[in-house]
């Protein structure tokens, strides 16, 4: 291996397929966390076999506590917490999320976070929406997704018959369906 580099951008983009396929409902937990570092040494060419079974268990330990928020995220989320209820809709998985959560100070802002895997279903399956808003007492028409994925953000809530909007910091090309988009959380000062 000649670079952390190549390594991060094959892990990155296995990994994002993965994902992918995890929110879709095409792959377990397990299958994600056992495959995304194994096709990678592999496509790389290191046998999964000569790398430590503990890499895995330490880059889920690990991971969580990398809490770097996007700029401005607490003086949004204080701003809208004012003058809404927010709650969180996560297909991670939920010891990390809960983890995340905890260590980033993010808790006090959020009534519920839903997470998939006490669902039993990913975003964007209608069912974790609905579940959402019967755990948040909201109606659908009151309600307003903000996210980062396209599929399971997006996608998800506009076919459940909600409003979204996507976070998209990467400025990645918005396809023409998708209506509402900002690329920094203070944007979202002036649409509330």
């Amino acid at each position: 291996l000649n670079s952390c580099e190549v390594f991060i951008a094959t892990y990155t983009e296995n990994n994002h397929q993965l994902w992918a396929d995890y929110h879709l409902g095409k792959i377990t937990k397990e299958f994600l966390r056992a495959e995304r570092f194994s096709k990678t040494f592999i496509q790389l060419g290191i046998h999964p076999d000569s790398v430590p079974h503990q890499f895995e268990d330490d880059y889920v330990n690990i991971s969580p506590t990398k809490t770097n928020l996007f700029d401005g995220a607490e003086n949004v989320l204080a701003y809208l917490q004012q003058k809404y209820t927010l709650h969180i809709i996560s297909n991670g998985f939920k010891e990390t999320t809960l983890t995340k959560m905890d260590l980033s100070g993010l808790n006090p802002y959020f009534t519920n976070v839903i997470i998939s895997e006490d669902v039993g279903v990913n975003k964007p399956n209608p069912v974790i929406f609905e579940y959402a808003l019967d755990k948040a007492k909201a109606l659908k028409e009151e309600s307003i997704m903000i996210g980062d994925s396209l599929e399971a953000d997006i996608y998800g809530a506009l076919g459940f018959g909600m409003e979204a909007i996507f976070f998209n910091p990467l400025k990645k090309e918005k396809p023409e369906d998708v209506k509402k988009q900002i690329a920094h959380l203070e944007e979202l000062l002036s649409l509330f």
